[in-house]
Formats: structure tokens, sequence, C-alpha cells
């Protein structure tokens, strides 16, 4: 059977299977549980959120996986902002993984990002998913956070070439991002029960994310 695939704008009726996919996506994959769905679940109102950069995919016909975009901003050594993007939850069904799918919606979503104005984007995550995206560590390109470090989890990509050259530049990401645990685990005993587990991969998470390039 061929396959149609469409990556169109996310609309409200996907809001459930969105939020049930990116639930199962993360489950267990960094802690026990996850919050990624809970972040999706508010993500929507928050100011910062881009409906024009969420998108959804579908195979034959049925979603299986979404990518969201909120904004964020880098301030430069003069104290000028610019504001750029960063992405995720990105979220394929665990039943399409590995497949291909993930590297579509980012690439049809870096495209419409330039369309619409953008020429970077940065991300917190494992740089063994992104680096063949186009990623770079965030040191590669002088970006720190508040307090002066480089972490190894932070990646940054320029959708226009030179886009952060000549500058010292220090990111800040939206609000929207500092989740509450308690409200997300309020959230989560409302949706039917899955099993939360300790697993080797949140190990590798645990130290990659309090893990720094050094100068």
């Amino acid at each position: 059977m061929e396959q149609k695939i469409t990556i169109r704008n996310e609309e409200q009726k996907d809001w459930a299977v969105v939020e049930k996919i990116t639930r199962q996506a993360f489950y267990n994959l960094y802690v026990p549980g996850c919050v990624e769905h809970y972040l999706v679940h508010i993500m929507r109102e928050h100011e910062d959120f881009i409906p024009e950069l969420d998108f959804v995919l579908e195979l034959n016909g049925d979603v299986i996986g979404n990518i969201m975009y909120t904004k964020a901003k880098l301030t430069d050594e003069n104290g000028c902002e610019k504001d750029i993007l960063t992405f995720g939850p990105v979220s394929i069904h665990p039943a399409y993984q590995r497949m291909g799918y993930g590297k579509m919606l980012m690439e049809h979503s870096f495209q419409a990002a330039v369309q619409f104005g953008y020429d970077t984007i940065i991300i917190f995550g494992s740089p063994s998913n992104y680096v063949s995206r186009g990623f770079k560590s965030c040191k590669k390109y002088n970006v720190c956070i508040e307090n002066g470090k480089y972490p190894a989890a932070m990646m940054v990509k320029e959708l226009c070439s030179h886009a952060l050259d000549g500058h010292r530049w220090v990111y800040q990401d939206s609000p929207v991002m500092a989740i509450s645990e308690e409200e997300a685990e309020r959230y989560d005993a409302t949706l039917e029960p899955m099993e939360k587990t300790h697993l080797p991969c949140q190990e590798e998470f645990y130290i990659l994310s309090r893990s720094f390039v050094e100068e």
C-alpha cells in the first residue's frame, strides 16, 4: 500500500491526539513519567507560542507526529535583543519512530521558519538526535546561558549563515518552558494510567543535562 504523508498546521481537532502522542513518546524517556504532554497542553495559550509553526504529520490520514515552536531570545554583549525560535516537543508515535518522520517534520518547519523571517533555532536535547539536522554545540556560536556556561545539551542551528557572527550571546527561553512539576503531575493523573518506570536512558539524560562544554 502506498503511504500518503501530509504535513499541515495543527487544528483544534488534533489537540487531544497530539497530547496523547506526546505522552506516549516521552513517558519514561528522561524521567519516570513525563511532563512534555502537559507543556503541549498549556503552550497553545501562551503569548510566545507560534501557531504558524505548529505542525502535525499525517500518515494515511492519521496524525502520528507533531512539532511546536515558541519564541525565545538572545541578548548580546551590548544588551541588544534578538528574537529567535525554540521547538519542542517534537513527537512521533512510538510505533513510527526511527523511520524518518521526525526528520520530515523538522525540515518542513525549518523552511517555514525562514519564510516567517527567523534565522536561528536553539534547542535542548540529545545531540545524537539533532546534529544530523544541522545543529551544533552552542559553544561554536558563542551562545551561553545566564551563568556564562555552555550546556552540552544546548544546540544551535543557523537558518541563515552567519546570523550570529561577531557577538557573544546569552540565551533565554520562553517562561512557558518553566513547567510546574506539581501541576504536570496533577494533569497526568487525570489521564489514562501509564506505568512509571526507571530506565537506563534516564541516567544518560541526567548526566547529559548537567554537563557543560568547557571554555
